[in-house]
C-alpha cells in the first residue's frame, strides 16, 4: 500500500504565506508526477500545480506567480509554497501522486487525506 500524508495547512490572513508538504510512503517502486489539487465547498476539485520527476512544473492560471511547487531529492516528497494568499485560495488541499509499486505494475493515482487552508482576516 501507498500512503500520502499532507501537512502545513492552517489559517492565514490575506497576503500571508503557507508551505504545504506531502510525503509518500509505503510500497513505492517509482514515483512519477506529483501534484496538489484543491476543493472549495460546493466546487469541483481542481489542479493547483504539478511537477514531473524531471522537475517540469505546471500551474493553474489562478496561482501563477504566487505559488511554487517543488520536490525533494528522494522524489517522494512534494512541497507547495503559497505566497500572497487570497480568500479565494481557501479550500481543502490534496496531494496526488502517480506511483508505480512494482517494476511490472501500472502507474496508479494515489491521494492524501487533505489539509485545510483558510485565508481570512
Amino acid at each position: 500500500q501507498v500512503q500520502l500524508v499532507e501537512s502545513g495547512g492552517g489559517l492565514v490572513q490575506p497576503g500571508g504565506t503557507l508551505r504545504l508538504s506531502c510525503v509518500a510512503s509505503g510500497n513505492i517502486f517509482s514515483p512519477y508526477t506529483m501534484g496538489w489539487y484543491r476543493q472549495a465547498p460546493g466546487k469541483q476539485r481542481e489542479l493547483v500545480a504539478d511537477i514531473t520527476r524531471d522537475g517540469i512544473t505546471n500551474y493553474a492560471d489562478s496561482v501563477k506567480g504566487r505559488f511554487t511547487i517543488s520536490r525533494g531529492d528522494a522524489k517522494n516528497t512534494v512541497y507547495l509554497q503559497m505566497n500572497s494568499l487570497k480568500s479565494e485560495d481557501t479550500a481543502a488541499y490534496y496531494c496526488n501522486g502517480l506511483i508505480r509499486t512494482s517494476p511490472w505494475g501500472a502507474r496508479r493515482d494515489y491521494w492524501g487525506q487533505g489539509t485545510q487552508v483558510t485565508v481570512s482576516s
